[in-house]
Formats: structure tokens, sequence, C-alpha cells
């Protein structure tokens, strides 16, 4: 072969090389252009259907800690007895099968927000118990009084919880 044949084969096959090349790059890059757009599109439509059942798990636990607040539930749940460990133990199991009934709903959150749900409920009812241990109640209407006095004085650990689903959702915006 001479040389003027290699310049001439060379010629030939350096644009078809070139061109090829191009076409791989455009199809590549337009492939992966599709995968985002296919994923982007699949992201918006779970968005859609989830955040109506994330906004009910977070109303369900609005009311969980409504429920939940001191002021609130001793109105609410009257004493079961003249004993103060009765309507202690009343009061927190009413928290308890309350809580437990919206159990699931932490899937649906952030382990955080969950984790404040959850230290809100124990604070609750560790307030009830250190006003049962105190020597000035010696009944069920007594230890009612006594939480309630207390309350006067600082914030119920609901409303600490409540602020933080309420800037959560406002997130989720």
């Amino acid at each position: 072969m001479d040389f003027n044949r290699i310049i001439e084969l060379a010629s030939y096959t350096l644009p078809a090389i070139v061109t090829g090349f191009v076409a791989y790059r455009f199809f590549e890059l337009h492939i992966k252009n599709n995968d985002k757009k296919r994923a982007f599109l699949l992201n918006r439509e779970y968005q859609k259907q989830s955040l109506p059942i994330r906004l009910q798990a977070y109303e369900r636990m609005t009311l969980y800690l409504e429920r939940i607040n001191l002021t609130k539930l001793l109105i609410r749940v009257a004493p079961i007895s003249n004993e103060k460990h009765d309507y202690e133990n009343f009061l927190i199991d009413q928290i308890e099968q309350e809580f437990e009934h919206n159990l699931t709903q932490q899937i649906y959150m952030s382990d955080e927000c969950w984790t404040i749900i959850t230290t809100a409920k124990n604070s609750t009812i560790q307030i009830i118990r250190k006003a049962a241990m105190s020597d000035r109640v010696d009944s069920g209407d007594k230890l009612r009084e006594v939480i309630l006095n207390d309350l006067l004085e600082k914030q119920s650990p609901s409303n600490a919880a409540l602020a933080y689903i309420k800037n959560e959702v406002a997130d989720l915006w």
C-alpha cells in the first residue's frame, strides 16, 4: 500500500469515527436525560400520593398531643376513685392507650419529630407521677388540683411538641 492510499483511507475513516463518537455521546446524554426526567416524574407522582397520608399522620399526632395536654386531659378524665394512685394509673393508661393507637404514624414522620412526640408523652407521664408522689396529694381530686396548679407555672410538654409539628409541616410546602 502506498502512502496516498493510506491518506485516502484515513480521510474516509476519520470523519466516520468522529461522527460515530458524536452520535454515541448524543444518545448517551439523551438516555441519561430521559432517565432523570422519568425519575423526576415518578418522584413527583410519589409525592402527590404520599403527601396527603403524611399530612394525615401529622394531624393524628396533633390530635394526640392535644388529647394528652394535661389541662385538657384532667378536665376530660375525672378521677375514678378517691385514691390518688388509681387516678394516676388511669391517667397514664389513657395516655399510653392513645399513644399505642397512633404508633403506626411514626413511619410518615421524621425520626426527630417522632422523638419529640415520645418525649412529650414521657414528660407528661413524669409530671403526673411526680405530682402523685407529693406530700400535698392525698386523693384523686387533690392530684388533679396539684397538676393544674403546677401547669400554671410552666408550659405543658405537648405544647412544645405541637410547635415542632407545625414547623415540620410548614417545611413540607
